[in-house]
């Protein structure tokens, strides 16, 4: 059975910082891109950055480039760090596993994580 199980959501003011992790099980991890996508209600998931198999290729949603760090060891775990956070970037957040590495649309994914929160005040 595959898991992928999210930790670290929780609430950060505007222009603080917030570090998630994906826990990833029953898959061969490194076989797989890992991604990150992000869901408010009413909206349409949202692709937030990948990070290829090896982790040597690395791509970001327009809306977190260059405020976002994604990166995975060769276990099971890959991170999301996030910086100078913006009340926008309120959402859950979810952790995909994907065959290839290039798609950004979640109905491409392979499996998924259920999510965790994470809140911005302003």
């Amino acid at each position: 059975q595959v898991l992928l199980v999210e930790s670290g959501g929780g609430s950060v003011q505007a222009g603080g910082s917030l570090s998630v992790s994906c826990a990833a099980s029953g898959l061969p991890f490194t076989m797989y891109a890992m991604k990150w996508f992000r869901q408010v209600p009413g909206k349409e998931r949202e692709f937030v950055g990948a990070i290829s198999r090896s982790g040597g290729s690395k791509r970001y949603g327009a809306g977190v480039k260059g405020r976002f760090a994604i990166s995975r060891d060769n276990k099971n775990t890959v991170w999301l760090q996030m910086y100078s956070l913006k009340p926008e970037d309120t959402a859950v957040y979810y952790c995909a596993a994907d065959s290839e590495y290039g798609s950004m649309f979640p109905g491409d994914m392979d499996y998924w994580g259920k999510g965790t929160l994470v809140t911005v005040s302003s």
